[in-house]
C-alpha cells in the first residue's frame, strides 16, 4: 500500500445513544470523546442513534406487515374466487 494515501484505522467505541450499549470495533472515524472501557485502554468514543441492541429487527419487536402476492390481490380486487 501507498504510504499516507489511507485514512487512519483504529479501534473505536461505538455507543448506542437510546440504551447506553457500547462496543469496540475498528473504524476510520475519529471522536474528539474518549472513554475508557473494562480493559482499562481508553478509545474514541462514537455515538450512534440505533444500534443492534435497540433496532426493533433484533429485539424481537418489529410487526412484519402481511403482504399478499400479485395474484392475491388481482383476485381480492376483482372479486374473483377460486
Amino acid at each position: 500500500m501507498k504510504k499516507g494515501i489511507h485514512p487512519d484505522y483504529h479501534q473505536v467505541v461505538f455507543m448506542d445513544s437510546s440504551t447506553g450499549f457500547k462496543f469496540i470495533a475498528g473504524s476510520t472515524a475519529g471522536s474528539a470523546e474518549t472513554v475508557t472501557m473494562d480493559d482499562g485502554n481508553e478509545y474514541p468514543l462514537i455515538r450512534v442513534e440505533i444500534s443492534s441492541d435497540s433496532h426493533p429487527f433484533y429485539t424481537g419487536k418489529q410487526k412484519f406487515a402481511k403482504a399478499d402476492g400479485r395474484v392475491e390481490r388481482f383476485n381480492k380486487k376483482y372479486g374473483l374466487k377460486k
